[in-house]
């Protein structure tokens, strides 16, 4: 199989499908891989790292586009790259199709397979192609908190972790998943007073253990968000609903009992934000500002950091992907747990919370591989 890697255009996005290292695991199954000039250069990977892995440089996204029977990428296509699909293509990628109605119209259009990382699972129940970059985005959650409540940035003008005979500041952290532990896990490092706020009974047992009593752990109740979320510094929405839409937990209301210069950060705002005032932004324009409370929504946030998580990402998905390029579309039909990836095949939705969220008729992956 063909196996292609553009360069990613999304706004101050510098991680990579493919790193040379994929790339060689590709080339010694058999395949070829073609990547676009300059697709490597966030990760300093340049185009003579791939020559020597065994790859073949494209001049254009255009001639990837053109020439693989598979694209793997790192985020959702834009509409430039959603127009050069093509039926018969596979598209191996984040999608987070449930909140972005315009590009499921341009992936239904096209024709192509589309399989996400980010509704792959595992046998424990887990979504092992999307924790590694959920671990990153945790970790940077409270790095960006931290910096947007500077002063200078429009932020209360609190220290995490304090300093002696001064409180630390207050992390509310909603949802205890794997976004919530590495959040909790950063900030309670930094010395701030954290809580994670969960509806699971069994998984907040589960992080009281791990944390031994140096974070606090709470129920969700709309009593609970509102104490905590009124009482902290910042607040890090990190609830997920896999392939569907985040829930609004945070209300345009809640935010006139918040303190000022408090900061949200939302790190579901690739599923749609989990707050009601959110709206995505960029790493170049961050934060803005909503009834005295900074919102940091950057859809990408692991782009800021592309040589750990460019390299977290592969570590993950090379293996699916090689199972794609070595049986095409059987390997869909041998592999469950990657069936569970597939989204878009043929113009159809194979997605159920995909077609839940967005209003369209569910086909069974099963019936539409058969067909």
């Amino acid at each position: 199989m063909r196996v292609g890697c553009p360069k990613e255009i999304k706004n101050h996005e510098y991680r990579v499908g493919l790193t040379p290292g994929s790339v060689r695991e590709y080339v010694a199954h058999g395949h070829e891989v073609l990547v676009e000039t300059g697709a490597g250069a966030g990760i300093g990977a340049d185009d003579n790292a791939y020559r020597a892995a065994g790859a073949i440089i494209a001049r254009t996204a255009a001639d990837v586009f053109a020439k693989s029977d598979m694209i793997v990428k790192v985020k959702e296509p834009q509409p430039s790259e959603w127009a050069q699909l093509r039926e018969g293509q596979i598209l191996y990628t984040y999608l987070h199709l449930a909140p972005d109605p315009e590009q499921t119209k341009g992936l239904l259009a096209s024709g192509v397979t589309a399989i996400a990382y980010e509704t792959v699972t595992d046998d424990r129940g887990g979504l092992p192609l999307l924790a590694p970059m959920s671990e990153v985005a945790g970790r940077l959650s409270i790095q960006a908190g931290a910096t947007a409540l500077q002063k200078a940035n429009g932020g209360r003008g609190v220290l995490l972790g304090g300093v002696p005979g001064v409180l630390p500041g207050k992390v509310t952290v909603l949802g205890g998943g794997v976004v919530g532990l590495h959040a909790a896990r950063m900030a309670a490092g930094l010395g701030a007073d954290v809580t994670i706020i969960d509806r699971s009974i069994p998984r907040l047992r589960q992080l009281d253990d791990l944390f031994a009593g140096r974070v606090h752990t709470r129920y969700s109740t709309v009593e609970a968000l509102e104490e905590e979320c009124f009482s902290a510094d910042i607040v890090v929405g990190a609830v997920l609903i896999p392939g569907a839409a985040a829930p609004k937990l945070v209300s345009r209301e809640m935010l006139s009992g918040m303190k000022k210069g408090s900061v949200l950060v939302d790190v579901a705002i690739d599923q749609g934000g989990c707050f009601e005032t959110s709206h995505a932004t960029t790493h170049a324009e961050p934060t803005y500002e909503v009834d005295g409370v900074i919102h940091y929504c950057v859809a990408n946030m692991p782009g800021a950091v592309p040589v750990t998580s460019a390299h977290a990402l592969n570590n993950a998905t090379l293996h699916y992907g090689l199972q794609l390029a070595d049986k095409g579309l059987k390997a869909l039909v041998d592999d469950h747990h990657l069936r569970n990836g597939l989204n878009v095949h043929k113009g159809k939705i194979t997605n159920r919370a995909v077609a839940e969220a967005l209003g369209y008729e569910l086909v069974e992956p099963k019936a539409v591989l058969a067909a």
